[in-house]
C-alpha cells in the first residue's frame, strides 16, 4: 500500500575524491627526477556536484545539529521538507537500533549540504569519529526531543513512536 503523502525528492551534493597518478614518490619534489617510481599518488582532487539556487530557492537551515527539532515555523520556506527530515532521523534511528542519525541538514527543496552524523557516545570510545559537530548527547536525547509527525505515524513504515510535543499534521 503507497503512502497517503508524497515523499520529498531530496538528495546530498554528489561528492568525491579523485586521485592522480604519476612517476614520483611521496618523498620527492615536484620536478625532481630522483626516486621516480610508476604508480604514485602526486595529486589527489575533491569532485562535488554544483549547487546552484533558481529565483524561488535559497538555503535554508532546516534542522540544526544542536537539536532535533525543526529549525523553521510552519509558513517559512522548506518547512514541508523539514518536516519529512524530522521524520528521516526517527528513521534512522530506528534503522541503526539508537547508534545515530543525520542532523545539520541544509540546502534547498532539492540539494542537501554538510550534514552531520551523530553517534551515540558508545560508537567513538572517547574520540572524534565525525569531527567536532558529532554532539554525541543528542543521540541520547532524540526520543525525548522528537515530535512524530505524520510520516512518523503511518503504519506502512511501522516506527514504534516517542513523544510527541506538538501536533504536526
Amino acid at each position: 500500500m503507497p503512502p497517503p503523502f508524497e515523499i520529498p525528492r531530496v538528495h546530498f551534493v554528489d561528492a568525491g575524491v579523485a586521485l592522480g597518478y604519476g612517476q614520483r614518490n611521496a618523498s620527492s619534489k615536484p620536478g625532481d627526477k630522483s626516486n621516480t617510481k610508476a604508480g604514485a599518488v602526486s595529486a589527489v582532487f575533491f569532485l562535488k556536484e554544483p549547487i546552484l539556487f533558481d529565483d524561488k530557492e535559497k538555503f535554508t537551515k532546516f534542522i540544526h545539529n544542536m537539536d532535533c527539532v525543526l529549525s523553521l515555523d510552519e509558513d517559512e520556506y522548506g518547512y514541508d521538507l523539514a518536516v519529512f527530515l524530522v521524520f528521516m532521523q526517527h528513521l534512522q534511528y530506528v534503522q541503526t537500533e539508537g547508534l545515530a542519525f543525520i542532523s545539520d541538514y541544509q540546502g534547498s527543496l532539492t540539494l542537501l549540504t554538510d550534514p552531520q552524523i551523530l553517534t551515540h557516545p558508545s560508537m567513538s570510545e572517547g574520540g572524534d569519529i565525525f569531527g567536532d559537530g558529532n554532539i554525541e548527547g543528542m543521540v541520547d536525547e532524540l526520543e525525548h526531543k522528537h515530535a512524530c509527525n505524520h510520516y512518523c505515524r503511518w503504519p506502512g513504515f511501522k516506527l514504534w513512536s516517542f513523544v510527541s510535543l506538538k501536533k504536526d499534521d
